[in-house]
């Protein structure tokens, strides 16, 4: 049995609506390594755990068995669904039907609404599920203003059904933010983006603080065991730099528990995923803080070290998977 952490003590992050919500979540995505069933169990036992905060995705395919998991909490008095805070996310073959998604995911997770439902990512770009770096979809198009309002329109539409409470902005950028805030009726709650000591998105992460969205980061430790598509030869492992090394071993724990502190520290929501170190990486936010000296030196680790690259996504006439990023502050068409 894990080690239980009381949620209580769980430090809180204020979303723009004022409602508070843990400062880490649990994410569901198994990086193509893991089984349904085995990010199911460590759900349950999340649960358990003192987690109240779990990422999900309809890609990821495992909510139906996360979902079965959600009700047997609920069956057996764990928790009470008001006390979980679920999020989701609409996947680009969804981006006409977002409502018919939503719909699935619901009663995939068996959760009545979704707390927090995310637009996966900001165009319908599909591509299958475990396709290689090299895979291209020919309909793939460069991002549209007209199509992501379209998407984020039949969003709004579901906060006022009361199937979701709050929406999501996912892998966005600057100058796609730029186009598309000034349009929205509901303001996004919060933007999900890669963000870890080697690639803090420091510009960015500043912009959503400053329009009042709350940054939620994805692979907060590096994401050792992403999927093989996503690793190339110049990629930095966070965790094994000299001075994450040093911190960790001046705190005597794992350099993953200093990325977490240091990400909790900072302001942002994490979603990191672990079938077997969940209860640490929830306890580490509740006890032995970094110092400001600490702090400071890990804020010197930027290396540029965009993990998920994306190019699976790219379009004809892309050069690389550098055009969906807006590197050069305008959005690449």
């Amino acid at each position: 049995m894990a080690e239980v952490i009381n949620p209580a003590i769980v430090p809180k992050v204020t979303l723009p609506s004022g409602e508070q919500v843990p400062c880490v979540g649990m994410g569901t995505f198994g990086s193509d390594r893991v089984s349904a069933e085995d990010i199911s169990a460590a759900v349950a036992g999340a649960i358990r755990s003192g987690y109240r905060m779990f990422d999900c995705a309809a890609c990821y395919g495992n909510e139906h068995e996360i979902g079965q998991v959600f009700k047997d909490a609920f069956d057996e008095g764990v928790v009470e669904r008001k006390d979980l805070f679920i999020m989701t996310k609409v996947w680009n073959d969804m981006h006409r039907k977002v409502e018919e998604a939503c719909d699935k995911s619901i009663r995939d997770l068996q959760c009545d609404y979704v707390d927090m439902y995310y637009i996966h990512w900001p165009f319908p770009n599909y591509h299958a599920p475990g396709c290689d770096v090299d895979s291209r979809n020919p309909d793939s198009k460069p991002f549209s203003v007209e199509e992501f309002m379209d998407t984020y329109r039949q969003c709004e539409a579901l906060v006022e059904k009361g199937k979701i409470r709050y929406i999501g902005i996912s892998n966005m950028t600057i100058p796609k933010l730029e186009a598309v805030l000034p349009l929205m009726k509901i303001k996004p709650a919060t933007c999900e983006l890669e963000l870890h000591v080697c690639f803090q998105q420091q510009e960015l992460y500043d912009y959503l603080v400053a329009h009042n969205i709350q940054p939620v980061g994805y692979m907060p430790i590096g994401s050792p065991r992403r999927p093989e598509r996503d690793i190339c030869p110049e990629d930095v492992a966070d965790l094994e730099v000299p001075e994450m090394q040093a911190i960790a071993k001046a705190h005597g724990v794992h350099p993953a528990l200093i990325a977490l502190k240091w990400a909790h520290q900072r302001g942002e929501i994490s979603i990191p995923f672990s079938v077997h170190n969940y209860a640490s990486n929830l306890k580490c936010v509740t006890e032995d803080p970094l110092t400001d000296e600490e702090m400071a030196t890990i804020a010197t680790l930027e290396k540029g070290n965009r993990l998920v690259k994306g190019q699976v996504f790219l379009w004809h006439g892309a050069n690389d998977w550098h055009d969906l990023w807006d590197e050069d502050g305008v959005i690449v068409k």
